[in-house]
């Protein structure tokens, strides 16, 4: 604890005495500063004890001593010591009045205490107070290795929270609560999501504080990267002091390493994830599992998905992630995604597969994912490519979501390991599906129960139909018949005269000629049946 006016009094050489403003005495003393200016406040920073003799004050005058009070008080000064028995015998009633008025401390110094005696007590209680911060720092700094070594970061943060007489959280790079002590603090941790967020999309790396007076957080960014790997929250119910600073400064350094091991970790596993992915789309699913060994679990045992996913035209790798998320050779705008899926699947315990690649010559970059059918990473990347955040299933966002940052994810359906290939390419098919339908995700099972003629729907195979059609349109225009809706009514028949017929409310020989008319305008035969089925995939796609 610093020096208080208390401990001043109660210091056996210095002999001072209280004489009002007793009950303000447990108030720290910054410094004991000697003036005898009629103002010395534009001098004072707040926090000192003031040493007078009043050799320029009129002590005696009591609307000057309540004015001389006040400035002292509105600047902060935590006391006023009177040297007695220098210029007056005893503290003047003008200034003893005006103290008690304000209850501001007032203290009488004895002439054989020298001013020099009581600076130099202030000096070494702050000394010996410095000094036992320092060592309680070097002592938490110990401590805080120590569980870091043997139990990890949540080790770390049992120890840095006692530390604090507070609590602690470690965030990872998308804002998600990954460990808190005491175990209280992670409903109280989680509530700081979105201001974690917006520390990790800043490029600076100067900590932010939350929350109220009696509610304050510190938030921490962790890396050494220009964005910030990971983040560290310190709660407590006030301004830390110098100690607990140390022990703050000192979990800082300890989680940034490792942070940046967890990194140089993860850039060996990518390597090998690619390897194992290339082994399974490569149909050898032994060899994949032999690569793998303990790596990824049991993921390669049970049914899985496989995602592909690509950035936007014009993006740029080397953004980088968090401990535990994607690598800097993850393409820059699927970092966001890395980061989702694998930070969902540490907190459900599954395992994750994540690999950049393979990359088409000239286009653009991809990102693919191995995903055990159903967890957590699943419904992650769902939530993410389509912009809710909330790892949902749905397959209705649009392409440039918020949170998918303009991806484009197409998803097999579920596999055995012997699988991969077929599963990569359906996820292939979806991801065309999506990019073609202007959707930012799509699964396979989606696009086999639909229809075919979305598909089509595109510029070029309107194009096509139309010029399939103009005649008999440009037929009908004259007002000579009704071939497009006759042969609408025939081809949805299946070429059943009566009932065509019926449908049109024409005699069948009269549909007859229609057909052979169509037949005559189009140079076709309607006997063909890839005629009939280009004519009738023309007659659905809309104009």
């Amino acid at each position: 604890m610093p020096p208080t006016l208390a401990s001043l009094v109660q210091h056996s050489a210095l002999k001072l005495t209280v004489r009002a403003g007793g009950d303000r005495l447990d108030t720290p003393v910054r410094w004991a500063h000697v003036s005898e200016l009629a103002d010395p406040v534009p001098y004072m920073e707040g926090g000192e004890l003031l040493l007078i003799t009043a050799l320029k004050l009129d002590a005696e005058d009591p609307g000057e001593m309540r004015r001389y009070v006040r400035r002292l008080a509105k600047a902060g000064v935590v006391g006023l010591g009177f040297a007695v028995g220098v210029h007056y015998d005893d503290i003047p009633d003008g200034l003893l009045d005006a103290a008690r008025d304000e209850d501001f401390p007032l203290l009488a110094v004895p002439r054989r205490t020298p001013f020099i005696a009581i600076s130099k007590a202030v000096s070494e209680a702050i000394a010996r107070d410095q000094y036992r911060a320092v060592t309680a720092g070097f002592a938490a700094q110990r401590e805080l290795t120590r569980r870091t070594l043997a139990d990890g970061p949540e080790g770390l943060l049992a120890v840095l929270a006692a530390q604090v007489d507070g609590w602690a959280a470690l965030y990872d790079a998308s804002g998600a609560v990954v460990a808190a002590a005491p175990e209280w603090a992670a409903r109280r941790a989680a509530r700081l999501t979105a201001d974690v967020a917006r520390l990790g999309r800043s490029a600076a790396t100067a900590s932010a504080v939350v929350g109220g007076a009696e509610d304050r957080v510190e938030l921490h960014p962790l890396g050494t990267g220009r964005r910030p790997r990971s983040a560290l929250a310190v709660g407590t119910a006030s301004a830390l002091g110098t100690a607990e600073r140390y022990a703050v400064h000192s979990a800082i350094a300890l989680l940034t390493l490792t942070t940046e091991r967890s990194r140089a970790l993860h850039a060996a596993e990518e390597r090998i994830g690619t390897a194992v992915l290339r082994l399974l789309l490569a149909a050898r699913p032994d060899d994949a599992r032999a690569v793998a060994g303990d790596l990824y679990g049991a993921l390669l045992d049970a049914p899985f998905r496989i995602a592909v996913a690509v950035a936007p035209a014009g993006s740029t790798g080397g953004a980088g992630t968090g401990g535990g998320a994607a690598s800097v050779s993850v393409p820059g705008s699927a970092v966001g995604l890395a980061e989702a899926v694998e930070s969902a699947a540490a907190r459900a315990g599954e395992p994750v597969l994540l690999a950049p690649g393979p990359v088409e010559p000239d286009g653009p970059e991809r990102l693919t994912l191995v995903l055990a059918d159903g967890g957590a990473a699943a419904h992650a990347c769902a939530g993410y490519a389509e912009g809710d955040g909330a790892g949902g299933t749905g397959s209705g966002g649009s392409a440039g979501s918020a949170g998918g940052a303009g991806l484009v994810v197409g998803v097999s359906p579920p596999v055995l390991v012997g699988g991969a290939p077929e599963a990569h390419q359906q996820a292939e098919q979806a991801l065309a599906v999506a990019r073609r339908r202007g959707r930012s995700y799509v699964e396979h099972e989606e696009v086999a129960a639909g229809s075919v003629l979305p598909l089509l729907a595109d510029d070029a195979v309107r194009a096509f139909a139309d010029g399939l059609l103009r005649a008999l349109r440009e037929h009908d225009a004259t007002g000579r018949g009704d071939l497009v809706a006759s042969l609408r009514a025939w081809l949805s028949r299946h070429g059943q005269w009566d009932a065509a017929a019926a449908d049109l409310g024409v005699h069948r020989h009269t549909l007859r000629y229609r057909m052979r008319r169509v037949e005559e305008i189009l140079g076709r035969s309607l006997d063909d049946p890839d005629v009939r089925m280009e004519l009738w995939l023309a007659l659905k796609i809309p104009r």
